[in-house]
């Protein structure tokens, strides 16, 4: 792809929106294949209210397919700890969101970290249709590349122009989430932090159930599953984006932590008070 075909589906590079508060803070995660052009309305929303986004360029994405196909799962969750990392360290209040593949890698960062305040997944490819992903580890060897075809399930005709992706399947790549996939679905009962999940009934690239498959297997006492219609897998590009976004926000508010009313003490009764005259 060239450099102006990629300035006109969106920038593929990691973007960080700061504010200058001690507040929340969130890491968004993108899809296989895809680069963190998709978190970006996502991104600049919660930063327009007051709440600062890292959103990491995963090993292997945001190049040329070939490069995906030379990286494992270990570098992709390596690259979100990193991203991670100092955000914890902060102090803040951190929070993990992601996309297909990147709801996967949020949803391991939950599992090793329960301090976390909170996770997100959208469209969680917790359970795919794609009958290239189960035969990907042995297909691999034989076929370096996939076409994609003609796959987009978004309603809204103008979305695709915010997106930045690969338009073939590096089959390595497609391996290396499979193999991924099927660690994070055994770790999903050592989540216990609040999660808020969003599945779509249009979504054409995970099954009807994954949602609720990981709504099911969650270790987390609070959690939420939201059943979106009328959206496709990169719903939070899609018609439906200023809900999830607004749902999105409001549970990032619920699960800040409250800030504890002063202990001024027992209030001091003054005896005398009554005995005094009323001034004049």
């Amino acid at each position: 792809m060239t450099e102006t075909a990629a300035r006109q589906r969106g920038d593929p590079t990691p973007f960080a929106l700061e504010t200058n508060e001690a507040g929340p803070v969130c890491l968004l995660v993108h899809g296989l294949t895809g680069s963190p052009a998709e978190m970006r309305l996502l991104g600049e929303y919660l930063f327009a209210h007051g709440i600062s986004v890292y959103a990491p360029l995963l090993p292997g994405h945001g190049t040329r397919p070939e490069d995906l196909n030379e990286v494992t799962r270990d570098d992709w969750l390596d690259e979100a700890e990193r991203a991670l990392s100092p955000l914890l360290q902060g102090g803040c209040p951190t929070f993990a969101m992601g996309l297909s593949l990147g709801a996967l890698i949020a949803a391991e960062l939950a599992a090793r970290h329960p301090e976390l305040a909170g996770l997100v997944l959208f469209s969680p490819a917790i359970k795919t249709v794609n009958k290239l992903a189960p035969l990907a580890p042995l297909l691999s060897r034989l076929i370096p590349m996939v076409p994609k075809g003609d796959e987009c399930d978004l309603s809204d005709p103008d979305a695709e122009r915010l997106l930045w992706h690969y338009d073939r399947w590096p089959t390595q790549g497609v391996a290396e989430f499979w193999r991924l996939r099927k660690s994070v679905r055994r770790r999903l009962p050592r989540i216990t932090v609040p999660t808020l999940i969003f599945h779509s009934s249009q979504d054409a690239s995970i099954t009807r159930d994954a949602g609720r498959v990981v709504y099911a297997g969650l270790g987390s006492q609070e959690k939420e599953l939201v059943h979106l219609h009328h959206s496709g897998h990169v719903m939070i590009v899609d018609v439906k984006r200023e809900t999830i976004f607004a749902q999105t926000l409001g549970f990032v508010r619920a699960h800040l932590p409250r800030v504890a009313e002063p202990d001024l003490g027992p209030l001091a009764l003054d005896t005398d008070a009554a005995s005094r005259p009323a001034a004049s």
